[in-house]
This record gives C-alpha cells, structure tokens and sequence, in this order.
C-alpha cells in the first residue's frame, strides 16, 4: 500500500485512490457527533447558498456549517460538535458546508473512495480502508480554509500514516502537540464565542466512534453515511 500524505486544497485535487479528506476542527468531527445522534445522513456542499436551496427544496432537514467559524445565516447550527450533541437530530437529513473540509470533499475529483477523517473516527477509517486492499492511500490535511496549515489536522494525517503501517501512536502525545499549536487556543475565547470549548474537547475524544464516515455520490450530491468495519 502506498500511503501519501498531502495537505490543503491542492492536496485533495491531486489526491488518488482511496481519499481521506480531514478536519478535525470541526467538520468531520462534527458529522461524527451528527451520526451518534441518530442523522439519517449528510449531504455535503461547497456553497453557501446551495445548502439553503437544498433545505428549502425539502432535499434536507437541516443546515449546518460555518464562514470564519461562524454559523451563516440562514442556517441552524454552527459547524459545531457541542451544538451536534445538544441537538434534537435523530432521524434527520443534515446538509453542511464549511471551508475546509466539505470543499476539500468536492475538490478530491481524482479519488476513487473518500472518506472524511478526523480523530474521532481515526481507527474506525483505517479498519474500513484495510479492508479495500488499496494500491494507494492519500490521507489530506485541509487545515484553516484550505489554504494554511494547522496542527490538528497534520497531527490527524500522521497518526492515520501510523495506524495504516502498523503502528501504535501515543494519543497523549498527539493531544498535547495539537493542544499546543494556534488552532487550540481560540476554543474557549471569550472574544469568539462560536468557538465552543466543548468543540475542542470533543474533537481531542480519539477513535470515539466506532465507523468511518464514508462519503459517495448520490442522486447527483456527496452523501456520507457511517461505515461499521470491525477491527
């Protein structure tokens, strides 16, 4: 198996083979959260505006997401974990866009599976992709808006590398980094309220779910659902 690990928008266009889009703040910890509520499935879109058509159509229930890491208007929920597991969602449609992770989805046209990737479900996606016998494995850091790195989802790219060859990281370790970088800091701050203390500690919760969320095309729109592979 050949394990590539790539970083922002341009590593998810050139991405091939199985594809794992990450997010840790907060997409693909967000949709985790979603998913143990009871979400029936999400719908995943780049735009804005094409979230809100969709929900007044009747396409979906609900419309989750962020510009800045704030919620849109328009929309129900913050891109939020703590606002996912606060919520009434069992049963429902989610339609979610954000700046980093659901662009990263639509950008990986080269992928032959996608799989959204946070810590939240790190264990759970490697059980799901060994099972494919893939040639080539490319694991994509998004970090902030696609466009600058950040420690989180790097730290994430690296510990699914160690877990597909094999290897047991330390989670400690790999909190305590991800802790220490920019990203961490502004949970919590007062000065930006939409950045929940309780996303972080949520999104720090490694392998708290027992699927990967695999994301597919249906009826012309990028579906994921959770995938249950036992270890």
């Amino acid at each position: 198996m050949d394990i590539r690990v790539a970083s922002l928008l341009e590593g998810a266009q050139s991405a091939e083979g199985v594809v794992v889009i990450i997010d840790v703040y907060r997409a693909f910890t967000t949709e985790a959260i979603a998913f143990q509520k009871g979400v029936e499935k999400i719908i995943l879109v780049a735009e804005i505006d094409e979230a809100l058509q969709l929900r007044e159509k009747g396409v979906g229930d609900v419309c989750v997401g962020e510009v800045e890491g704030k919620r849109p208007d328009g929309f129900d929920f913050n891109n939020s974990p703590h606002e996912m597991l606060e919520a009434d969602l069992d049963g429902k449609v989610l339609i979610h866009s954000t700046r980093a992770g659901t662009v990263g989805v639509t950008a990986a046209k080269k992928a032959d599976v996608i799989y959204g990737g946070s810590l939240s479900v790190a264990q759970a996606t490697v059980n799901a992709i060994s099972r494919k016998n893939a040639d080539v494995v490319t694991v994509v850091a998004m970090g902030w808006a696609g466009h600058e790195r950040t420690d989180e989802d790097e730290q994430c790219a690296l510990y699914l590398r160690n877990l597909l060859e094999g290897r047991k990281p330390d989670e400690g370790a790999v909190r305590s980094l991800i802790l220490a970088g920019k990203e961490s800091i502004k949970f919590g701050d007062p000065n930006q309220p939409h950045f929940h203390a309780e996303d972080r500690d949520l999104a720090l919760e490694i392998n708290r779910a027992d699927f990967a969320i695999r994301i597919g095309e249906e009826d012309g729109l990028l579906v994921a659902r959770p995938e249950y592979v036992s270890g």
